[in-house]
């Protein structure tokens, strides 16, 4: 990947992240995706998925600033982003999913609770899901049926895990 390619990637990454748009990922962006999957699945703070939905938040924020934030301000600037998030977690990828994985699995766990199919994630639901956290409709939809890895209709938490870690170390198509 050539260098041009890898800044515009890093700054979709980084923008994924930046719910406010203020240039920076702090705590209130993790809230703020909380809250809009909560909404978006009507789904109440006080009820135990909420509260697992933010719990998850702020063990992502809480993973993320201690390995992106270098100078300790509660922020994570887009060049700490690109540094310690990026540049760090390339070669384990899987760490930065493990970092995610409390916040996905709750969220996983709200949407498909929507769903009145069975157990699982749906596309349908993944779709609303990467919608209300950024992603373009289109976008959503192709990404969607694409973490649907083995075909069988529902999205597990390993396939979520395994398509999170390819695209924030930079591997995978852009969501925006």
């Amino acid at each position: 990947m050539d260098s041009a390619e890898y800044e515009r990637k890093t700054a979709a990454r980084f923008a994924s992240f930046d719910q406010d748009g203020n240039g920076y990922i702090d705590r209130e962006d993790f809230s703020a995706a909380a809250a809009a999957i909560l909404a978006e699945f009507d789904t109440t703070a006080r009820c135990d998925k909420g509260q697992a939905l933010y719990s998850g938040a702020e063990a992502f924020w809480q993973g993320m600033a201690g390995i992106a934030d270098v100078d300790g301000d509660q922020r994570v600037t887009r060049g700490e982003f690109v540094t310690g998030a990026v540049k760090r977690l390339r070669d384990n990828p899987q760490r930065f999913a493990e970092i995610a994985r409390p916040f996905l699995r709750s969220a996983i766990e709200i949407a498909a609770s929507a769903d009145d199919e069975g157990d699982g994630l749906t596309v349908r639901s993944a779709t609303r899901l990467l919608r209300v956290l950024g992603a373009d409709e289109q976008v959503a939809e192709r990404v969607a049926a694409a973490l649907d890895a083995d075909g069988d209709g529902r999205i597990t938490e390993e396939e979520t895990m395994n398509a999170f870690a390819v695209y924030y170390t930079l591997d995978g198509p852009d969501l925006r």
